[in-house]
């Protein structure tokens, strides 16, 4: 059972997720808070697994507190969902840790889906921050950075950005999930990364994958 943690000041928006999850066999809520310092003292606590996030809290920003959370319990998930479509917003957030980033616009059946990828330790990126991310950084005159991928890694990063699992890579690249996942820990110790979400953010930055 998955125990997901709700920091959101919008009670109408905390009860909907509540209701959604509750439905949902292998994920419980065991906690909710409406304000960043309410989810700091709730956190040690309750110990959830995967907190859902909003970055407009009346205190302090998500992304701050995404921060302090992600130094004191590295093991809990943390996906933002928030309004904020803007590029500034995405980049700080998975920079802090964020394991997932999505709008409120997302349907409730990917809000929950998000829960169960982000526990397997994968990334969730929202469509439309993934496109903006690439037309950003294509605006962007800065230098490749260099980096010793072998062809290989090169492909399966590749397959990171399409926002694949590691399941769908395997299948793509006709190899077995265990190389899958030894491939990704590679690429994440060569390119200095602690998440899928920093690799994707990462190998957009640096253009070490052709961009779609």
């Amino acid at each position: 059972m998955v125990k997901v943690m709700i920091v959101d000041d919008h009670t109408v928006l905390r009860d909907g997720l509540k209701s959604i999850f509750e439905m949902e066999h292998d994920i419980t809520v065991i906690g909710e808070a409406e304000s960043g310092e309410a989810a700091l003292t709730l956190v040690p606590e309750l110990k959830p697994d995967v907190i859902i996030m909003d970055i407009n809290l009346p205190d302090q920003n998500g992304v701050a507190i995404t921060r302090q959370l992600k130094n004191d319990f590295k093991e809990i998930k943390i996906l933002m969902l928030t309004m904020h479509s803007h590029e500034e917003y995405f980049m700080s957030a998975i920079r802090e840790g964020a394991d997932g980033y999505l709008l409120k616009d997302a349907p409730s059946d990917q809000v929950v889906e998000a829960i169960r990828t982000v526990m397997r330790g994968e990334a969730v990126i929202h469509p439309s921050m993934t496109k903006k991310l690439l037309s950003f950084h294509q605006q962007q005159s800065a230098t490749a950075k260099e980096t010793e991928l072998s062809e290989r890694e090169k492909e399966v990063l590749a397959c990171l950005v399409q926002g694949l699992s590691n399941k769908e890579i395997a299948e793509k690249l006709f190899i077995s999930d265990k190389t899958v996942k030894i491939h990704v820990s590679k690429i994440f110790k060569k390119i200095n990364v602690k998440s899928r979400s920093q690799a994707v953010i990462h190998a957009i930055q640096y253009q070490l994958v052709p961009t779609p």
